[in-house]
């Protein structure tokens, strides 16, 4: 009788602390939850009234700069949209990073048909101690003479108002860099399944609500469209002050808030859209780039972070068959009910994600799909601390962790 009691009284210490641990994820859940609904309220929309035209007093000189490394599947219809911008004073120059496949190609023949409207350049190699991207816009930087330098992706689509927006609005409220959060696309069924997910984790740290506001240290550009003065992007050291971060739009946005400069975040899902990634791999391949380098600077954060993205995405799954099983024991009637509570929340904010404004352009019913992708993200992050040993491969190029940083990603 007394080894029954003693084998009960653990149980409900077990469940007394797996509890605790619920009732935490539930209400980081929630705060996801209510964070995600006040980002969609009250952060600013990059708008178009057609009964109000855009005033612009003046067209200052913009270079949108587009990096491409084996990019054939969309540089063209990316380059098609830029074409086609509205405002007057533009010209595009697009920079292939050492390609394998037909993108030089498609860039060149673009090339010729448009003159002077677009610069092509074209890399051969890349030197030690740079990321492929970093180093192909720096290249960009040194061919252009701006007064406006627009870095985007060569995978993203713009509405032919978008740069005559950006411009307008960086003009009336005197801005020093302007980025976009655009609705993202999922090409393949893995990150249909994940990003609506992953979304909140991302966003709930670089909300436009915090990136726009003075009380927030939080400064952040979304690579597939920031632009920012010429002057400014000098001043904060251009590519070259970042050449080792993987994640260098974060670098670079927290370098410009850090120095005081003022930025500001739009949500325009309605006028943009950018490929999030393409394969399962790909989708991996991403959340392990923002830990491998974290891991060599601090083992300690980076084990951290992964355990987090344990007791966020996984515990929920985990401690819900466990208060099945163990339901005659104390207290595990309200493990039960936190851990269904968390499950729905995270369903319902996986839905809201697809059809708000900061969300993707998938059918909502993949939020159902939450526990495959709860163990999808806990794997991506999970891998970055043994992708680490030999090094996180991205776009076809094998980073070492001993030089390449992520310390634009912060949580």
């Amino acid at each position: 009788m007394l080894m029954l009691n003693d084998a009960s009284m653990l149980l409900t210490i077990i469940n007394a602390i797996m509890l605790s641990i619920a009732l935490g994820v539930l209400g980081t859940w929630i705060y996801f939850l209510a964070y995600a609904l006040k980002t969609y309220k009250h952060a600013p929309k990059l708008a178009y009234d057609e009964h109000n035209a855009i005033r612009i007093s003046r067209y200052p000189s913009v270079d949108i700069i587009v990096p491409a490394r084996n990019e054939e599947r969309f540089i063209s219809r990316c380059l098609e949209s830029l074409l086609k911008q509205d405002y007057s004073n533009y010209r595009v120059i697009v920079v292939d990073d050492c390609s394998t496949d037909d993108t030089p190609n498609i860039i060149s023949d673009y090339a010729k048909r448009m003159g002077n409207k677009i610069t092509f350049i074209r890399l051969n190699s890349k030197p030690e101690g740079w990321v492929g991207k970093n180093w192909a816009c720096y290249n960009a930087y040194t061919h252009s003479n701006a007064e406006l330098l627009l870095f985007t992706d060569a995978d993203s689509l713009h509405d032919k108002r978008l740069l005559s927006l950006a411009v307008s609005n960086m003009l009336s409220n005197d801005l020093d860099a302007l980025t976009l959060v655009p609705r993202l696309e999922c090409i393949d069924r893995w990150s249909k399944i994940t990003v609506p997910l992953l979304l909140t984790f991302l966003y709930s740290r670089y909300s436009p609500l915090r990136v726009n506001s003075s009380k927030h240290d939080t400064g952040y550009f979304f690579g597939s469209y920031y632009i920012i003065k010429r002057s400014v992007y000098e001043y904060i050291g251009t590519h070259s002050s970042v050449r080792n971060e993987i994640i260098e739009d974060g670098a670079l946005g927290a370098r410009a808030k850090k120095q005081g400069f003022k930025i500001r975040m739009y949500l325009a899902d309605h006028l943009f859209y950018a490929v999030w990634s393409r394969d399962l791999n790909t989708l991996v391949n991403g959340l392990a780039r923002l830990i491998a380098p974290i891991y060599a600077v601090s083992k300690a954060k980076a084990i951290g972070i992964v355990a987090l993205t344990f007791f966020l995405f996984v515990y929920p799954l985990l401690s819900l068959p466990y208060s099945l099983l163990v339901s005659s024991i104390q207290l595990s009637l309200y493990l039960l009910y936190s851990s269904i509570a968390t499950i729905i929340i995270m369903i319902i904010i996986s839905m809201l994600n697809t059809v708000k404004g900061v969300g993707i352009k998938v059918n909502p019913i993949h939020g159902l799909c939450m526990p495959l992708a709860s163990l999808i993200i806990f794997y991506g992050f999970l891998s970055g601390i043994k992708k680490s040993k030999h090094g996180v491969v991205w776009r076809d190029r094998s980073y070492s962790y001993h030089n390449y940083r992520a310390d634009g990603f912060k949580l």
